[in-house]
């Protein structure tokens, strides 16, 4: 079987809404600090990128979690892959997410992190696919959302390949 990518959002686009996306939680913290949580790997290089543009004090930490392994849909068992090294106690929690799609991983993720008392936790994510939810999740900070389409790029991967194309693109599967 053949993969073609498809551009879905182009570069620019993507780096124009992360640049608004930290403009406007730089506003909503403003006289705060965040403890900036990436949901490892896909998270990394929307966190990174978005980490950069916040202007108010950020700290950072990571967490792998589990859903997909190499295919293209949810499994639906959530496990731990890695936990974070720093406590959550009284500090401003955002999780930073590539994708967000059934809501079950995050929906699961967010229950533990509340029982380690944080002040608040709100959930970033750079694609949202709202037509796939089935987990009751509130997003409180959305780069785009999409159509239900496996998409790859900018983290997100196709059993680990393509992460590191500057945009985000849609996997179109071809006989060989």
């Amino acid at each position: 079987m053949t993969e073609k990518i498809k551009v879905l959002i182009p570069e620019q686009d993507v780096n124009k809404r992360i640049a608004d996306l930290a403009a406007q939680i730089s506003k909503d913290y403003e006289g705060k600090s965040i403890h900036l949580i990436c949901v490892l790997k896909g998270g990394v290089f929307f966190m990174c990128e978005l980490a950069k543009r916040i202007t108010v004090p950020v700290s950072l930490d990571f967490m792998s979690v589990s859903s997909y392994g190499n295919g293209t849909v949810s499994s639906g068992a959530v496990r731990i892959v890695k936990d974070l090294d720093e406590p959550l106690e009284g500090k401003d929690v955002l999780i930073a997410e590539d994708i967000v799609d059934s809501g079950n991983t995050l929906h699961y993720l967010v229950e533990i992190l509340y029982k380690r008392n944080p002040a608040s936790i709100k959930i970033c994510t750079l694609l949202d696919k709202p037509d796939r939810r089935t987990a009751d999740v509130k997003v409180d900070y959305t780069g785009f959302n999409i159509p239900d389409e496996f998409v790859v790029g900018y983290g997100l991967d196709y059993a680990q390949k393509y992460r590191t194309l500057p945009f985000i693109g849609v996997v179109e599967f071809g006989q060989d």
